[in-house]
């Protein structure tokens, strides 16, 4: 059973996202803030957190930002009235995984944790199958339909990085520092690029995902329907 932290200042929201988690089997934990969650994950060790943007002592960017350094293995999700593009961008940027914004539907929110905990699952393994193509990372080895596909080296890390996560948006910040590293001195052309090659060696219509681009965000990888 995954475990759930809920991190919202709202008493109402944590009570209302609790009930809708416990009636789809989850168990679940909850901060009021922040530096109240910090202080809980060691002994409650969530498999998922679901935050607040606007909290006091300690708000949901600044919680993003370090579970990203210290908890890099957890997925996050902005559940926030901050709603605007620019809000979504700094999210995802900082390392959140998924944005919903409140008011929401149960459903959503219910479809979007099993789907971040489904990605970081196959994330997890160094062997990814994504339409009809495998990417096995302990052998650095790409199959089309069973096809060895050489490609450069940056193509696949990239390529490995969107499929690990089918339908999360990365900004290109994200993938330039994932993939290139922090002292790349190159810029987002060079990632325009890499996407560009990816699109042409893999066509959507014979290996079922696209590399889609998100405007103002970055770029995602989208599995045809059936094939995530």
């Amino acid at each position: 059973m995954s475990k759930i932290m809920i991190v919202d200042d709202d008493v109402f929201i944590r009570e209302l996202v609790c009930a809708l988690l416990h009636e789809h089997g989850f168990e679940v934990c909850e901060a009021a803030d922040g530096r109240d969650a910090l202080g809980k994950m060691t002994g409650d060790d969530p498999d998922l957190a679901i935050i607040d943007v606007m909290m006091p002592n300690m708000d949901g960017y600044e919680l993003c930002r370090y579970l990203r350094r210290y908890y890099e293995n957890l997925p996050v999700l902005m559940l926030t009235a901050k709603g605007g593009l620019s809000d979504k961008v700094k999210g995802f940027e900082l390392g959140a995984d998924d944005y919903l914004t409140k008011p929401f539907e149960g459903g959503e929110l219910i479809a979007r944790v099993k789907a971040l905990l489904r990605r970081y699952k196959i994330e997890a393994s160094q062997v990814i199958r994504i339409g009809n193509v495998t990417v096995d990372r302990s052998s650095y080895r790409i199959t089309v339909n069973g096809i060895p596909e050489d490609i450069p080296m940056k193509e696949f890390e990239l390529l490995f990085k969107l499929a690990g996560f089918p339908g999360k948006t990365f900004s290109r910040d994200q993938l330039i520092e994932d993939v290139w590293g922090l002292d790349f001195e190159g810029n987002e052309r060079t990632l325009d690029v890499h996407i560009g090659r990816l699109r042409d060696r893999f066509p959507p219509e014979q290996v079922k995902f696209k590399i889609t681009t998100i405007r103002g965000l970055g770029y995602r990888l989208e599995a045809a329907e059936g094939e995530q």
